[in-house]
């Protein structure tokens, strides 16, 4: 076949959308869909803000507290954050999208890849009007917009579904990826931070196109190998990664606000070894075994840390949970400068118990 054809359907302002399906009187209203801390008032983080909130220089992040100063003279609409109700509303949007692709990857409650190599016979032509169908299906059955990006590979549509948000949809047939890259800024390829790009303006480059200048050898020299090779191969739109089978990863995790926030190893092992008891409990009520630990820090300027670790042996031991995570909190706390506000632990990998067969079940 001589086009693959891969789209990024990436669903516009998710949580503050799925409210404004539930309560349509929101729409012509700024809203913020929070995530509350449990210390009470207005102590949290915005998790999506709608467009009209947006124009107000609110985003995913900002403390409440900011965000409400920036909307006092609106009748913003501040909602905490209903999840079971917002998987409905994706679960049932991406068994839509799933129907229409040869093979889909779930990235995330609001975003997939799907392959439509197959279906659309490698025409772009016949990709786009395949994109209007999934746009009108996701719009009728779940009064939901989305953006997709079409391309010949998941890069390159994954920066285009992100180009005329929100309700877009952008076609860069393989002739026009060049092109079409050559002007964006720097930041639109995915994975390049604030830091990098502040990197690349030192050096006086500003987009896509500029940073087609540098040798791959200049860029690893500069970002490390690996870096350097993605950045020199994401400015000329290659990117040879499939689209994989992936369905929602079952997980368990519980996270919890510290009482304070802290970097103090003591003081977080303590708060973690109480979370680690709050899981396993979980772990054994819904009779798993789980082949991953991860720790995740939500630090003081509201970014997140994570770290994981696979285990050889599946199992629901409290005492193994607590070593990993304790140790995975050590190497995370390494070189930690920022305070962290909350503390989390998840597990996954989960498989079930047959009988009494892990002797780490009778722990």
């Amino acid at each position: 076949m001589e086009n693959r054809i891969v789209f990024h359907i990436d669903f516009d302002y998710f949580y503050a959308q799925c409210e404004e399906i539930r309560s349509p009187n929101l729409k012509a209203k700024p809203v913020c869909v929070c995530i509350y801390s449990d210390r009470g008032g207005d102590s949290g983080a915005i998790a999506t803000a709608n467009y009209n909130a947006r124009k107000f220089g609110v985003k995913s992040g900002m403390p409440i507290v900011f965000a409400k100063k920036r909307l006092q003279d609106t009748d913003a609409e501040f909602l905490p954050a209903d999840f079971e109700f917002y998987s409905q509303i994706s679960e049932k949007a991406m068994n839509i999208m799933k129907s229409y692709a040869d093979i889909f990857e779930y990235v995330g409650k609001d975003e997939a890849y799907l392959d439509v190599s197959k279906r659309t016979e490698g025409d772009f032509k016949t990709a786009s009007h395949l994109a209007q169908q999934i746009k009108n299906s996701i719009r009728e059955e779940c009064k939901l917009t989305c953006s997709i990006g079409i391309s010949p590979n998941k890069l390159v549509s994954k920066i285009a579904s992100d180009f005329r948000k929100p309700d877009g949809l952008t076609l860069v047939p393989t002739d026009k990826v060049e092109v079409f890259l050559e002007s964006l800024k720097i930041r639109a390829i995915p994975g390049i931070g604030k830091k990098t790009e502040n990197k690349f303006t030192e050096m006086n480059l500003e987009t896509i196109g500029d940073l087609k200048n540098l040798d791959i050898f200049t860029l690893q020299k500069q970002f490390g190998r690996k870096s350097g090779t993605y950045i020199y191969n994401s400015v000329r739109g290659i990117d040879n990664e499939p689209v994989a089978e992936k369905e929602p990863s079952i997980q368990f995790s519980k996270i919890t606000t510290l009482k304070k926030d802290s970097k103090d190893y003591e003081f977080l092992e303590n708060a973690l070894e109480k979370i680690s008891i709050e899981l396993h409990d979980v772990v054994k009520k819904n009779n798993k075994l789980f082949k991953s630990v991860g720790i995740q820090l939500i630090q003081s300027d509201l970014s997140n840390k994570t770290k994981s670790r696979m285990i050889k042996n599946p199992t629901n031991n409290l005492e193994e949970l607590q070593r990993i995570s304790k140790q995975l909190l050590r190497e995370a706390l390494e070189n930690q400068e920022l305070l962290v506000r909350r503390l989390g632990i998840k597990v996954s990998e989960l498989s079930e118990i047959k009988g009494q067969s892990d002797i780490t079940n009778y722990f």
